[in-house]
């Protein structure tokens, strides 16, 4: 960790010409009287080309900088931001900010614990690769998929990348940093029979350099399944509709997970008792055998932090154990007037947005059952593979998903693919009708972007193939 606060007094001192013990001071005297609170600072580049109609359609590079200030009375928060890194824009926030503890007499909180952990390398994956090899990576993606198969219409591919810098600096003096890199690359495949045409896409992405995308094994595979996916849509049937029993594949189906419990597992929506988990805690709120945990720890992944964007190191929490609820996700606000510790999931989008309590990568573990096995007990059902889009109530629990890859199961087999299915639920119900895990949990490939109060942040979802009982499937077999 002192590594990072040498490079990031770099960026942020020297470069600038701010002298760090007068923002000390600067902070101290905005967040007296606070309960908490923190100067975000933030250095960013990112980079991203996209190909579309076998031509590079857009290419883009940006360089960012900011702080954030934030000091906490009570519930109370006040946050004020600038891409200024400058004196005089530090003390106008101050100014803003201080309001906000005028006249409360608060005891200001211990700082987060230090870490000499790092999950991830700390090289800029922008500065690696020449650009005119990322448009040749795009051309060759392109060219592969045309040459696959004749029925392949259109080809659409695109790299994305950052490079950013964090410094967390409280007003005892304490500093935290990280350094992240984030890659993802999409290919997307629009295939066509006659007037017929069905799109597939695929996406794959981490914290760590571009150059693991160069080896031709990495992205010929994301081709192979963009193209897999359009081609299985081609064919597929009209979905039917009604109440069934309803298998989910391993990995990205972990979406759901994500969407329709673990928003309301967050401690924002707990303390405020808007979820439909408040006041559930130590209760039975999914089946036997269940257990979702939300990990920012794990190397190389979208979601992993070194600490999150408050300091606090990130964490495996434990969610729901054996079915049994056990905690919620919290940052330090949240954490301290719920009387909890703070789990590591205090979350940002930029320097511009205040942290509040956000997923890292959330997943259920696995259990006992062969895949085949789940699918073999069903004697007619719907087995949900990939998901699009879909939309969730954190008060009610309500969730609808569309499938973007499904199949019918008959007597056991996988039968036909079908298109258009959508499941609709409750989040709280669907844990419950949860009656078979199987052994194969997998953590999606990097695609993850979870969205709350207007901000996004990189995510990791995950599961095990899963059998659940009596879930309404929405179709369009007529």
């Amino acid at each position: 960790m002192a590594r990072f606060i040498d490079e990031t007094n770099r960026l942020f001192f020297d470069r600038t010409g701010l002298d760090p013990v007068r923002v000390e001071g600067i902070v101290s005297d905005a967040l007296a009287g606070a309960d908490d609170g923190e100067l975000y600072l933030e250095y960013a580049q990112s980079e991203s080309l996209s190909w579309d109609d076998g031509r590079l359609k857009n290419a883009s590079y940006d360089t960012s900088h900011g702080f954030g200030l934030r000091s906490i009375a009570g519930e109370a928060t006040g946050y004020a931001h600038a891409a200024d890194l400058s004196e005089d824009a530090l003390k106008r926030a101050a100014a803003t900010v201080r309001a906000v503890s005028a006249g409360y007499g608060g005891t200001y909180a211990e700082p987060p614990a230090p870490t000499n952990r790092h999950l991830y390398t700390d090289d800029n994956p922008l500065s690696g690769i020449p650009f005119e090899q990322k448009v040749k990576l795009l051309e060759d993606i392109d060219a592969y998929a045309r040459a696959k198969d004749p029925r392949v219409r259109q080809v659409s591919c695109s790299l994305a990348g950052s490079w950013k810098a964090v410094q967390i600096l409280r007003p005892d003096g304490s500093k935290t940093a990280d350094i992240r890199p984030l890659v993802r690359i999409n290919v997307s495949v629009v295939v066509g029979d006659g007037d017929k045409m069905e799109t597939g896409s695929y996406g794959a992405g981490g914290r760590f350099a571009f150059d693991r995308y160069l080896d031709p094994a990495a992205w010929q595979a994301n081709v192979d399944e963009a193209l897999r996916q359009a081609l299985v849509n081609l064919d597929a049937v009209a979905a039917p509709a009604g109440e069934m029993e309803v298998v989910l594949g391993a990995g990205w189906p972990g979406v759901m997970l994500h969407e329709a419990v673990g928003h309301g597992l967050e401690g924002d929506f707990n303390r405020k008792k808007t979820s439909v988990f408040s006041g559930h805690m130590g209760q039975q709120v999914a089946a036997k055998g269940v257990t979702v945990v939300d990990d920012g720890t794990l190397p190389d992944r979208r979601g992993s932090l070194t600490i999150d964007d408050e300091g606090t190191p990130s964490a495996y929490n434990t969610l729901i154990e054996d079915g049994v609820l056990v905690g919620f996700m919290q940052d330090r606000q949240n954490a301290r007037l719920m009387g909890v510790a703070p789990t590591g999931n205090g979350r940002r989008q930029s320097y511009a947005h205040h942290p509040m309590p956000r997923m890292t990568n959330t997943y259920m573990l696995g259990g006992d059952k062969e895949p085949e096995e789940i699918i073999a007990s069903v004697k007619k059902g719907l087995y949900a593979v990939n998901f699009g889009g879909g939309s969730v109530d954190i008060t009610s629990g309500k969730f609808n998903f569309f499938a973007s890859e499904a199949y019918m199961i008959e007597d056991g087999k996988i039968g036909p693919a079908v298109k258009g299915a959508t499941l609709i639920g409750t989040g709280a119900d669907a844990m419950t009708q949860i009656t078979m895990l199987g052994n194969d949990m997998k953590l999606d490939d990097g695609i993850g972007t979870c969205g709350k109060n207007g901000q996004g942040v990189p995510v990791g979802v995950g599961q095990p193939t899963l059998k659940m009982a009596g879930l309404t499937v929405g179709g369009t077999e007529a």
